[in-house]
């Protein structure tokens, strides 16, 4: 597909074909889905019909079927990779076109692996007509034992090949169109040798620039002729033809064609200057949407093709695609983690910047979740395998870029549309140019309308319309990609450009959702350390996130941390032993606190820590400490009271604090222009606590889970755009809710599901780069749209020859293919500037 009037070509085409049901038809990505009756229409039957349009069908599936086994003696197995079966409908091809075969007796197709499992008969198959079916079937098989075969990227191949192609044809038709430039204007060129300047050689010269070199664009006639549409080759094949032919008769009749004694003019070197420099556009063209779709190419390469797995206490080297959920793998420094997984040994510094855009590198531990493809830097560590082939978060990662650049954006439908009615309009104008210029031109009246009917076609090609919009998504998807802002579709991307109001949810979007230990408070002058110990023995046993806080700060104590409390507490901590107290006759009070025994000194002594309904049901007074209680408990923190042999002798806070950037955030986000909200479920105070923090006004509390997506709609029904993030199970109806949804990559694959965005490393400083990416890609949209318009709107008049009578101005057809050219080249190399911002 050349441009965007294939589309409406391709898609009419197919509409007209009984049995299909619906098409739609994808130009950045050449690809077509189509709904069909398999019972009226086969898959080769459609191949055919797009076959006849002038375009190559490659199909690929939808459905998968599995084979019942069998074997015997004489049944042979042999595992093939199938290069190309990329998806169920391809895995339903190869095993339907095997099952076909005498001898076969199972078949097993995984095309998550492009892999065949086959056992068949020796006696009646051989494995080359296994292997030549599975080519008849438009893939390529290639056995697995022996050498591992690298697999090669098809789409790259193809672009190869294609240049290949091109760049032959270029130097071929570049040559050629130099001598025929030289030998068509001999008053210029007085060097040149007279056998040039003869029109049966230039003929000669011509027509296999004219019928070789520019055989693609051939295909626009037959679509002219058989389905009465036309595309960009139909415009090129016309106004090239109209020259070769009328030169031609020149030619062979001179005379006829002659007047007064005053020789025709002859225009090879316009059709053969033509194809050359459309070819010379499409091979740049080629070269850079190459480069656009880089980021895919990067992803897809980071795969690592072996793990190392403990297997009966063994290490065993396997190929990625055998390896299973539950597996155990090992990693040494610097290799790259196969699969997605849990580490149940050892730990290390990991590179996750593919996936996250985090620079530094993160310290992994037991229990912490790992990525696949991701870097280990330093330790070697063990794990076992959560999620395997396209479950991993690079295949998912793969698949959203894949489709976000495949997508279209509203604004690109507009130019769908203006381009499939571009062409007719102009092949309209163009025949009418010709026709006034025939009877109402100078003389030679027949030269300048051809001239003009020539320029017409050429200078009007909506390439530059087709690729205006897919060319900035793409490179602009792919560029966020490796920012970490995974973008779902385009529409998405156009519309974050428009947002005006952002409602951020509270736990683990602005916080970092877990409770951290803020404050400790020694009351009558007494030790924050000694606090902290008690507090810390009487909750070694409970299990309750409250205590984690506790227990995981008094733990941190002797690492280095940036926490605010660590050089107060640290400085006491070294006078004071922090081994833990020996923890009696435990006991959790639901919804209040615990009590337990310590033993102090051989002495055994009764604690408590829990709220103040706890500690006045003992018996004792918090009056004297509300003010510092209140004070804590205003700024949106829970806090706890410890009793210690009856003495209140202190308080600890803990609350879910900020993140880090989330200050940050917020300011840059209304500094934007933008309305911020927070959404939570906690009281009000608490929220309004906790947003005051990040300089938030707005806040929606108390909002049930339930009820999140409501909140978003009131206020889209102000007429707000919307965008919401968040990163629970919760926020999912919110997020599809609003008109943007974006996940915080460390949430919920169920959130992520439901969002058009998602930000790999869960840093809100990529919401303000999100809208800046949208808001630069929209830009430079329409500035590619703009001058697609305006080069069309502004050189079709001139084309035409409308400047003539006034100016005596006549746009030579040459001039109109090398603008044309350069118009396609100019909106790809303005989209490319995405990738450098």
């Amino acid at each position: 597909m050349h441009c965007a009037s294939c589309v409406r070509t391709i898609e009419k085409v197919l509409k007209k074909t009984s049995g299909v049901k619906s098409v739609g038809v994808n130009f950045a990505l050449e690809s077509a889905l189509i709904e069909f009756d398999e019972n009226v229409v086969s898959e080769s039957g459609l191949a055919e019909t797009v076959k006849s349009a002038g375009y190559k069908l490659e199909v690929n599936s939808q459905d998968e079927k599995k084979k019942e086994t069998a074997n015997d003696k004489n049944s042979e197995t042999i595992s093939i990779k199938v290069l190309g079966m990329d998806s169920p409908h391809c895995a339903m091809v190869v095993g339907g076109a095997l099952k076909k075969l005498p001898g076969i007796k199972n078949i097993d197709v995984d095309f998550s692996n492009q892999r065949a499992r086959v056992v068949f008969s020796r006696n009646i198959l051989t494995v080359n007509e296994i292997f030549k079916v599975i080519t008849d079937a438009g893939y390529k098989p290639i056995m697995e034992e022996g050498e591992a075969e690298e697999v090669l990227d098809k789409e790259k191949l193809e672009r190869e090949k294609q240049l290949k192609t091109l760049k032959t044809k270029l130097v071929v038709g570049g040559v050629l169109s130099l001598f025929i430039f030289f030998g068509s204007f001999p008053e210029w060129f007085s060097f040149v040798p007279r056998i040039l300047n003869n029109n049966w050689v230039l003929l000669i010269l011509t027509t296999p620039v004219q019928f070789w070199v520019g055989w693609q664009f051939y295909a626009g006639l037959k679509l002219l002729v058989k389905y009465r549409t036309a595309d960009m080759n139909t415009l090129i094949a016309i106004g090239t033809l109209a020259a070769y032919f009328y030169s031609t008769a020149v030619t062979i009749f001179p005379a006829f064609l002659g007047r007064g004694g005053v020789a025709p003019k002859i225009y090879f070197d316009t059709s053969a200057i033509i194809i050359v420099l459309i070819l010379l556009g499409k091979y740049f063209e080629i070269l850079m949407k190459g480069r656009a779709s880089e980021a895919i190419k990067k992803l897809i390469g980071l795969q690592p093709k072996t793990a190392t797995i403990l297997k009966n206490g063994k290490e065993i080297e396997i190929p990625i695609s055998d390896v299973s959920v539950g597996d155990l793998v090992i990693v040494r420094p610097g290799e790259r983690v196969p699969v997605d997984g849990k580490i149940t040994e050892g730990d290390s510094e990991i590179d996750e910047s593919m996936v996250t855009g985090e620079s530094m590198p993160v310290h992994k531990t037991i229990g912490h979740a790992v990525i696949g493809s991701t870097v280990n830097k330093f330790g070697t560590f063990t794990f076992y395998t959560t999620k395997v082939g396209k479950d991993t978060v690079l295949s998912r990662i793969i698949k959203m870029v894949e489709e976000a650049q495949g997508s279209k954006a509203p604004i690109q439908r507009l130019a769908d549309l203006v381009s499939s009615y571009f062409v007719p309009a102009v092949i309209g104008i163009a025949v009418l140019t010709f026709v006034v210029w025939f009877f109402f031109g100078p003389v030679p009246a027949f030269n300048f309308a051809l001239i003009n009917f020539v320029a017409v076609l050429i200078i009007a090609c909506p390439c530059a319309l087709g690729l205006a919009t897919p060319m900035a998504i793409m490179v602009s998807s792919g560029s966020a990609a490796t920012k970490g802002i995974l973008v779902r579709d385009a529409a998405s991307l156009e519309i974050a450009g428009g947002i005006d109001t952002i409602v951020l949810d509270k736990t683990g979007t602005l916080t970092q959702g877990k409770p951290q230990l803020t404050d400790i408070i020694a009351f009558d002058n007494g030790n924050k350390a000694q606090v902290l110990h008690f507090a810390a023995s009487l909750e070694q046993r409970s299990e309750h996130p409250l205590a984690k806080a506790i227990l995981q700060y008094a733990a941190s104590l002797d690492q280095k941390s940036s926490h605010p409390l660590d050089k107060a507490i640290i400085d006491e901590a070294k006078k004071e032993n922090l081994e833990l107290y020996k923890l009696e006759d435990f006991k959790a009070i639901s919804g209040k606190g615990l009590r337990g025994f310590l033993r102090i000194d051989s002495r055994r002594v009764e604690a408590y820590l829990g709220n103040r309904a706890l500690i006045q049901e003992i018996g004792l007074d918090t009056t004297p400490y509300e003010n510092k209680i209140m004070g804590l408990e205003s700024e949106g923190k829970t806090v706890m009271l410890l009793v210690v042999d009856k003495q209140i002798k202190g308080a600890l806070a803990v609350a879910d604090v900020l993140k880090k950037e989330s200050i940050k955030a917020v300011k840059t986000l209304k500094e934007s222009g933008l309305d911020v909200w927070m959404l939570t479920g906690d009281n009000d105070r608490t929220a309004r606590a906790i947003a005051a923090q990040a300089g938030i006004e707005n806040v929606m509390s108390e909002v049930l889970p339930d009820k999140k997506s409501e909140k978003v709609r009131e206020l889209q029904n102000k007429g707000k755009i919307v965008a919401m993030i968040g990163d629970g199970i919760n926020d999912a109806p919110a997020l599809t809710q609003a008109h943007v949804g974006i996940a915080m990559g460390e949430g919920t694959d169920i959130a992520m599901e439901a969002a058009n965005i998602t930000l790999m490393r869960g840093d809100l400083m990529l919401i303000p780069e999100t809208i800046k990416l949208s808001k630069r890609t929209m830009k430079i949209i329409k500035q590619n749209l703009f001058w697609a318009f305006f080069y069309n709107s502004a050189f079709i008049p001139v084309a035409a020859g409308l400047l003539y009578p006034f100016f005596g101005i006549l746009l030579n057809p040459i001039f109109a293919a090398a603008a044309m050219a350069f118009s396609s080249i100019s909106v790809v190399l303005n989209s490319l500037r995405l990738k450098a911002e």
